[in-house]
């Protein structure tokens, strides 16, 4: 049974945002743990996937359970938050993803390197790579922070693609994500039987759908039931 869920929030955001606070009064009143973990490790300047799949790691062996073995944690992850998501249960198969019963995600960035040169162009991302610096408004502190290339040679060595689903995953994506394509969640959940993939008329953020969202998202997680 799932007693604590974790949000895994995006790129530039925080524990803060709204977005990763919209469903903790309706999980609190179902009785879960409700957890938003600061995913800008080490730093937002210095960012990388590998650190922050060690921060999820650290929070989910900080919550308390009765059972070392439950799987009893659920996922939620968010754009980049997706991303880690998929790469935890992944990585961590073996050991704290363990604890993770199901998975939603909501217009996961699978593909970083794709958004990134669809965004930056070729011209955009050589500058990147040539200065170290990409300069990013971090809606968190309200202002452009630099991001380092860094994340860039980090995030190469995973590929979303080669990840086997080993438990059931929900996926929301707007079929009008300027930020995220689409078409990769339709190409991930493509032969992947555990996946469940939800394209809605949205944007990136999703905020028009989140009554919808969250009553699949009941359904999903098995909420309520006894």
């Amino acid at each position: 049974m799932i007693n604590s869920i974790l949000y895994l929030h995006g790129l530039a955001s925080s524990p803060r945002s709204n977005k990763a606070n919209i469903f903790r009064p309706s999980f609190e009143q179902h009785g879960l743990m409700y957890r938003v973990p600061d995913l800008n490790v080490p730093s937002f300047e210095h960012l990388t996937l590998t650190a922050m799949l060690e921060r999820v790691a650290e929070e989910i062996r900080s919550l308390p359970t009765s059972d070392g073995d439950a799987a009893d944690v659920a996922l939620i992850g968010s754009s980049l938050g997706g991303l880690t998501a998929l790469h935890f249960i992944d990585r961590y198969r073996e050991i704290e993803a363990r604890r993770v019963a199901k998975v939603v995600l909501m217009a996961p960035a699978l593909d970083f390197m794709s958004n990134r040169l669809r965004s930056l162009g070729e011209d955009g991302m050589a500058e990147w790579k040539r200065s170290g610096w990409l300069p990013t408004f971090n809606y968190a502190a309200g202002e452009n922070r630099n991001l380092h290339y860094g994340i860039v040679d980090d995030v190469l060595n995973y590929d979303s693609y080669a990840v086997v689903v080993d438990r059931p995953m929900l996926i929301f994506h707007g079929l009008h994500d300027e930020s995220v394509d689409y078409r990769g969640s339709v190409r991930f959940a493509e032969e992947r039987p555990l996946v469940t993939l939800r394209l809605l008329e949205s944007d990136h953020q999703l905020l028009d759908q989140t009554d919808l969202i969250w009553h699949e998202m009941v359904a999903f997680l098995g909420i309520g039931k006894t």
